[in-house]
């Protein structure tokens, strides 16, 4: 029960008498900017998530000093 070819031949000519091909051509270069802006920003992001990664990887092999005090001390 799928969709045969010739169904699909009738959308796309319904299609193309709705919105002529110069509208389509328009909707596709609009479709093909988004998605290309889209693929920046998720580069993007995924570049500001490696760096914040890596500092988080050097703050943790970086070496804490301090005391520690015991529970009795900290009540008093």
């Amino acid at each position: 029960m799928g969709i045969s070819i010739w169904q699909l031949l009738i959308v796309l000519v319904i299609v193309l008498l709705l919105f002529g091909t110069k509208k389509l051509k328009n909707i596709g270069g609009d479709l093909g900017g988004a998605i290309k802006s889209f693929k920046g920003a998720m580069s993007e992001g995924k570049n500001e998530v490696d760096k914040v990664a890596d500092q988080l990887k050097n703050d943790s092999e970086s070496v804490i000093e301090g005391e520690v005090a015991s529970k009795e001390q900290d009540r008093a």
